[in-house]
């Protein structure tokens, strides 16, 4: 069950990296062009715009890619190893900066007056999510740094 479980979750991560990738060449710098034209007095963010939506969408590829790599140790029996401590802490580092890029571009939108209420309430909830999935990687770190030593008791003991 379990392995079929990780390859349906791995089938399902390749899948959104693809369409993330395609959303990055595609989707985005057309979104950002059609905007430039439609909204003349915010034509000027349109790279700024690019640059911060692809590394953001980069940010989200290298934590399922880390997700990945944790269910590859899962399936192989070797969660509770110190391998999966570096993953973990990639997709700290990854919700980190992208909570991050979100304040960033939403000072460069503050700067440059195309602030509106819709932007802020996104930059915001961006935000929160970013710093409330932070915590919960950290717990999560946690109860995985206390299966390891439990393990590593167990072992001794038997």
């Amino acid at each position: 069950m379990q392995s079929r479980v990780t390859a349906v979750l791995k089938t399902l991560i390749a899948v959104m990296i693809v369409l993330l990738l395609a959303s990055q060449i595609l989707v985005i710098p057309e979104v950002a062009r059609i905007t430039a034209i439609r909204n003349p007095d915010v034509a000027q963010l349109e790279i700024p715009g690019i640059i911060a939506a692809i590394l953001f969408l980069a940010l989200v590829q290298v934590t399922l890619l880390c997700v990945w790599r944790l269910l590859s140790l899962v399936r192989a029996e070797r969660i509770f190893s110190n391998d999966a401590f570096r993953y973990v802490d990639i997709i700290l580092w990854a919700l980190a900066a992208a909570g991050a890029l979100i304040a960033v571009s939403y000072v460069v939108i503050i700067a440059s007056r195309a602030v509106s209420l819709s932007l802020t309430l996104l930059a915001i909830l961006g935000i929160v999510v970013s710093a409330a999935l932070a915590l919960l990687v950290v717990v999560l770190r946690g109860l995985l740094r206390k299966a390891l030593e439990l393990e590593q008791d167990m072992s001794e003991v038997v």
